[in-house]
């Protein structure tokens, strides 16, 4: 039984906000029905008189409640999934509960006309669940006005049958009060729910679309400053080059001179192209700091930033840049984070040392990717360490990078640390461009290659 319950606590942790959120709507509208049910039946039954016909009739209301809140949790679930345009809701379900509720209101008429319902409460309390969980699937089914229009006429087709039955004109007032509320309940509450639902989807899918558009947008910067400078340069290196070729079709000396010509504007367009590659892939530390700061605070996580600005080599900083570009980008992807920090200090024989910590781990360890083994080479290559350990006392994730201020090459045998990324922020270099601080460098990466 312990095992059962670790193990449905892990699958729902294992899901994101959104499931989480849908997951506890959706179970707190089936629960509805049951709710109505229980909060009725037992102000009916204390009412009803105690002999044995009224009890089996009453016993018969219950049934049939009970078994309207079974269609109508199986009709909730479908009306959910209708309004949000995956599934449709059978006519047979509105059907069987339409004959259900009929049938609760022929059993609790019959006590009213023979004097067994008791007080005023009673009858319309034991029709209470069954006008709510009927209205609410059928209120998912079509507009609003429509439903609420079709269940004002149920109420005061129920409440005439109780005045021909006998019932006094204040228990008939009272009865119709208690139906319309139920019946107001049913309508709204499961469409503010589906309503609620398919907003949060349509927030999620514009979160995605938003971090395809930015990386779409890097790329058509890229092609821009690619053609501003490539254009020129092979336009002249087009025409140069039919000069060349008419010149020697004329057997002038000066045809070499312009194919000569030709190969610096080459190797220019080539340093040229190098030069905005190299843009693009170098990361400062600064501006991954402040791009991090903002696009994490964008998602809704606390990010603070603790510098202490010590002075250090360029590609020093490069490199950092590249750790935090990283670790914000497997924040935003892999882990449920409410809050992150980022510390930069100077540590023991001057070196400068980068911590990223989040919460929001996850409980099993994703698989290893490229991500953080390629950080390492890098921070290896300038002396330095990385190391990703997950906490689950504190319950953080912390990615630490350790670099001489200098940036002196490591000797040869430098150990490189760099454990497994899990839980909060999982490796995986490859999903580095699909985050906005990461598009740049998927740009520049695929311009170099």
């Amino acid at each position: 039984m312990l095992s059962w319950g670790r193990q449905k606590r892990r699958n729902w942790q294992e899901r994101s906000k959104l499931e989480q959120v849908e997951a506890s709507t959706r179970w707190m509208l089936l629960l509805t029905p049951w709710i109505f049910f229980v909060s009725g039946t037992p102000q009916f039954l204390v009412q009803v008189s105690s002999q044995g016909q009224p009890m089996a009739l009453a016993g018969v209301v219950v049934t049939l409640g009970i078994v309207q809140c079974v269609i109508a949790v199986r009709g909730l679930r479908r009306g959910i999934d209708h309004y949000l345009g995956t599934d449709e809701v059978s006519r047979r379900l509105l059907i069987a509960g339409l004959v259900t509720f009929a049938l609760s209101t022929a059993m609790v008429t019959v006590l009213v006309s023979r004097g067994w319902a008791g007080g005023s409460s009673g009858p319309a309390m034991a029709l209470f669940a069954g006008v709510g969980a009927l209205a609410g699937v059928y209120g998912l089914t079509v507009p609003w006005r429509r439903s609420a229009a079709v269940t004002a006429v149920g109420c005061a087709v129920v409440t005439c049958s109780f005045a021909v039955a006998g019932m006094a004109w204040p228990s008939l007032v009272g009865t119709l009060i208690v139906l319309a509320i139920g019946g107001l309940a049913g309508i709204f509450s499961p469409r503010c729910s589906a309503w609620y639902i398919a907003v949060m989807r349509e927030l999620d899918e514009a979160r995605e679309a938003q971090s395809r558009l930015a990386v779409a947008e890097e790329r058509l910067r890229f092609s821009r400053d690619l053609h501003d400078v490539m254009g020129r340069n092979l336009s002249l290196i087009a025409l140069q080059s039919e000069l060349a070729t008419q010149l020697a079709r004329r057997g002038s000396a000066s045809a070499v001179e312009q194919m000569h010509e030709v190969q610096q504007l080459a190797r220019q367009s080539q340093s040229e192209v190098r030069a905005v590659v190299r843009g693009y892939r170098e990361a400062g530390l600064e501006t991954e700091l402040a791009g991090a700061r903002s696009v994490l605070r964008a998602a809704g996580v606390d990010c603070r930033i603790e510098s202490a600005r010590p002075e250090m080599a360029q590609e020093v900083q490069s490199a950092l840049g590249w750790v935090v570009r990283e670790g914000a980008t497997n924040v935003l992807r892999h882990a449920e984070a409410s809050r992150c920090t980022i510390r930069l200090t100077v540590g023991a024989a001057d070196t400068t040392v980068l911590v990223m910590e989040n919460d929001g781990l996850r409980p099993d360890p994703a698989r290893d990717g490229a991500g953080l083994t390629g950080l390492s080479e890098r921070l290896a290559a300038l002396g330095g360490t990385l190391t990703a350990e997950r906490d689950g006392a504190a319950q953080v994730f912390r990615l630490r990078a350790e670099v001489p201020l200098t940036g002196h090459p490591a000797s040869e045998g430098a150990p490189v640390r760099a454990a497994a990324a899990t839980g909060g922020a999982t490796t995986g270099g490859a999903t580095t461009g699909g985050a906005t601080v990461g598009a740049a460098a998927t740009v520049g990466n695929a311009a170099g290659e």
